[in-house]
């Protein structure tokens, strides 16, 4: 008889782990038998697939809306606008939309800095200080004179990342970028030894193409890099009269964002359409054919410049300069670059040797999972490897695994708290509890306190890349704290009242 309880509780045990696994995923919006097109379908078929996935992702995800373009064979072959630039408005999104597309504007800055390096106005490998003559670096503890072109485009060069929450209304009277740099450009480590992702390298760059020209950063751009290229609608100057207009981001929280700039141009303050990027994504692919850079200069941007990118290498090989890239094969890489704001997202990413590329700009800051769930099926179409991308969505799924596993710990706890109630309901009652509640309760207590913190933040790289998850798992634990608590009193007082049952 013992025997058959013990097997009859594990079953029980099994199917509430296997019911709360399903539940769980089922919220998630997993589906194991969803079906993707076939490696090198028609591109009718993929974009009809498309057209099927990006509706259902951006309701999953609540993205209010998103602007497309595929390359394939180093020509622009889809263009596509999803959803709302203004929710509350009812505002579409469209292909002529100009949007912030943030660090996407590295990699562009990347190809002013290599202009110069092309026509000998520029040593990559000399001290920034020999060109600098309008600005002079802050006291830092460690060596200015050291840093170079290279350290900055690679983010090798010691600086801190800088202050993003640093934001302004078009209109607003904002720091001039020396002085921004006086304030954010003080080192914190020595040049050249280890990457760090520096907002506040690029904007030294845009200084330095400042000196080095004598002309405004965003003139410069426009003059040898956007136009060039065929960028039509691209400015790293804010216009008011942008038409359409530029779209309301959607944060975390999906509140909405105002439009806004940043004091400094060259790390994020770039304004295009997908069409623009990709363009500019073509451009990146041409190689030998370049027209605006030498094909050397092209390929020093993909070469490995640093290699141990901490986080980012979960994703990507290397950073080159300006450049995330991935190696898929012996003979074939990719290159990419995202970009996130307050409110906004965007990514792209091509592969010269085959000539394609995909463009996603988004005006939600919860994009990440949709952004990678649209790469691998692009890859997948394109029979490419699966992309580091790809990996935010098994992380996804082991979040969602963890906040079922600690969902179905809770239910157990509150269990066997109900029958420890039970079997103490004619006892007497007491607040005194033993050690091991104690433990419960210091427990519980601080997972209420690091919820807490967490939801005070205003920016959490986890709840970024995996917003719905990382909601999910703050559930869970809110649950196993209240199921921590209750057990911890429930089962001290049974102790209390009969301290020999322990």
């Amino acid at each position: 008889m013992r025997f058959e309880h013990k097997a009859g509780v594990r079953r029980r045990l099994i199917l509430s782990f296997v019911v709360t696994i399903t539940v769980t995923l089922a919220i998630a919006g997993f589906n194991p038998f969803r079906r993707s097109v076939q490696p090198h379908a028609p591109l009718p078929e993929f974009t009809a697939h498309l057209d099927r996935r990006i509706t259902s992702l951006m309701r999953l995800y609540n993205i209010p809306g998103c602007s497309m373009a595929l390359v394939e064979d180093y020509q622009l072959v889809w263009l596509k606008a999803y959803g709302y630039a203004d929710v509350e408005q009812k505002r579409p999104l469209t292909v002529d939309t100009p949007m912030s597309v943030q660090s996407i504007s590295k990699a562009v800055t990347a190809w002013g800095v290599m202009h110069l390096v092309d026509h000998g106005e520029l040593d990559l490998d000399a001290p920034i200080v020999e060109y600098l003559k309008t600005w002079q670096f802050p006291q830092s503890a460690f060596p200015t004179e050291k840093i170079t072109s290279r350290q900055l485009l690679s983010h090798s060069a010691g600086l801190p990342l800088g202050d993003v929450f640093a934001i302004y209304a078009p209109e607003e009277q904002r720091p001039t970028l020396r002085e921004m740099l006086t304030r954010e450009a003080v080192l914190m480590a020595e040049p050249g030894q280890r990457f760090s992702y520096s907002n506040t390298g690029f904007n030294l760059l845009e200084l330095l193409i400042e000196d080095i020209t004598g002309e405004a950063f965003a003139a410069y751009m426009e003059r040898v890099v956007l136009k060039p290229l065929g960028m039509e609608n691209a400015s790293f100057t804010w216009r008011a009269d942008f038409d359409p207009a530029v779209p309301v981001g959607y944060n975390l929280k999906h509140q909405p964002v105002p439009v806004y700039v940043y004091a400094a141009k060259a790390s994020g303050g770039l304004f295009a359409t997908a069409k623009d990027i990709a363009t500019f994504a073509i451009g990146e692919m041409a190689g030998e054919d370049a027209q605006v850079l030498s094909a050397a200069g092209m390929r020093a941007m993909y070469e490995d410049h640093s290699s141990n990118l901490g986080i980012y290498g979960l994703v990507f090989d290397f950073y080159g300069l300006g450049h995330y890239v991935e190696v898929l094969d012996h003979d074939t890489f990719a290159i990419s670059h995202g970009g996130q704001g307050n409110g906004i997202m965007t990514h792209y990413h091509a592969v010269p040797n085959t000539g394609d590329a995909i463009v996603i700009l988004t005006n939600s800051q919860r994009s990440w999972p949709f952004i990678a769930a649209v790469l691998s099926d692009w890859a997948h179409w394109r029979g490419f490897p699966p992309l580091g991308m790809g990996r935010i969505l098994w992380g996804k799924i082991a979040l969602w695994l963890l906040a079922a596993i600690i969902c179905w710990v809770s239910l157990l706890l509150l269990l066997q708290a109900g029958r420890a109630s039970r079997a103490a309901n004619h006892l007497r009652r007491s607040v005194h509890l033993p050690l091991r509640q104690w433990i419960k309760v210091v427990i519980a207590v601080l997972i209420f306190c690091g919820l807490g913190w967490c939801i005070s933040q205003k920016y959490l790289f986890l709840t970024a890349v995996f917003p719905r998850a990382t909601n999910g798992l703050g559930v869970s634990l809110f649950i196993l704290g209240v199921a921590l608590l209750v057990s911890a009193f429930v089962q001290g007082k049974l102790f209390r009242s009969n301290p020999h049952q322990w």
